[in-house]
């Protein structure tokens, strides 16, 4: 948070000036509705002749870990599941001149194993985190939270144009086989999942606030 509107928002509250019009002065100045929301949430609404700071009940390291692991394993149950998908498609429509060997079955066996450890681990810290954000609708605002969204939304979105990219390349050179496109869907659809739930998740936080 900026350190201007923190000291703005604290004397404003000294001179017993609302929260409601302290808000809608910062929004005439620009400043955008989650700033000022955090601004104002870190003071208590009781009565007492100075800003009653809140103590916040949780760490920020804890946050940071629960929301790293939660996404790492989001990204390994992503990567796993579209390598579960590729060996489908290739024992499907195997290739010709590439026989199946023993090491596409590891592969196979890798993959299983990751998705079922890490996926379960992604749905419990979710739950874990919604339960937080529940008792505490102020966690939503949550700096790392915010940045390993985006940063995701990033990755999914470079996926989604990469894959595209490819495509239209092999549809330019005439080498578009059922295989291939099998395989292209399948990057577009699960990164075209997380792309689209995380968009749609940061937009219910802007409603909402």
């Amino acid at each position: 948070m900026q350190p201007d509107i923190h000291t703005f928002v604290k004397e404003a509250l000294s001179r017993n000036i609302p929260k409601q019009e302290i808000q809608e002065a910062l929004r005439k100045a620009n400043w955008q509705d989650d700033e000022i929301k955090a601004a104002l949430g870190l003071y208590a609404d009781v009565a007492f002749p100075i800003p009653v700071p809140k103590r916040k009940p949780y760490g920020a390291a804890r946050e940071a870990f629960i929301y790293l692991v939660l996404f790492l394993c989001l990204y390994i149950s992503a990567f796993s599941f579209g390598s579960l998908l590729f060996h489908f498609i290739n024992r499907w429509i195997p290739d010709a001149i590439r026989s199946y060997e023993s090491g596409d079955l590891s592969a196979v066996r890798m993959s299983v194993a990751s998705l079922i450890v890490a996926f379960p681990v992604y749905l419990w810290l979710s739950s874990i985190a919604a339960a937080a954000i529940r008792r505490d609708p102020e966690r939503k605002g949550s700096k790392v939270r915010k940045w390993l969204t985006y940063i995701t939304l990033f990755v999914a979105a470079g996926v989604i144009i990469g894959d595209l990219i490819t495509l239209l390349f092999n549809l330019l050179g005439g080498e578009l086989t059922a295989r291939f496109m099998l395989k292209v869907l399948s990057v577009l659809l699960i990164a075209g999942l997380i792309f689209g739930y995380y968009l749609w998740d940061l937009r219910q936080e802007e409603k909402e606030s």
